[in-house]
């Protein structure tokens, strides 16, 4: 079951980004960007990679699943604790995130 994790799902405990960024492990960053980089096919900066998680997003590290994810910002406006709360799920915004990260919908399905 997801016990530290964001609203779509993904166990932020296991998350190379947010373990660095708690660690404060800055050194990092470019490792994990160039990394991602070449996973997704797109160009990830290194000063997207900081993350404080869904819920410490307001603590001033709005990087890489926070600042500009469309499905927090979903949630947040819904005012659900994770997307498994919300009534359209599964939604198209997720259906495609699950695509990359199966196991955040293993995840949420478990919470449902």
């Amino acid at each position: 079951m997801l016990e530290q994790g964001g609203y779509c799902g993904i166990d932020c405990s296991k998350c190379p980004a947010y373990i660095a960024t708690q660690k404060g492990d800055t050194a990092a960053y470019a490792k994990i960007a160039a990394e991602w980089s070449q996973a997704f096919g797109v160009v990830i900066p290194p000063e997207t990679i900081p993350c404080d998680g869904c819920y410490g997003a307001d603590k001033g590290k709005p990087g890489c699943h926070t600042g500009d994810c469309n499905i927090r910002a979903c949630a947040v406006t819904k005012g659900v604790k994770t997307c498994a709360d919300c009534a359209d799920y599964v939604c198209e915004k997720l259906d495609a995130f699950f695509k990359m990260a199966p196991e955040a919908k293993a995840s949420l399905d478990a919470l449902r």
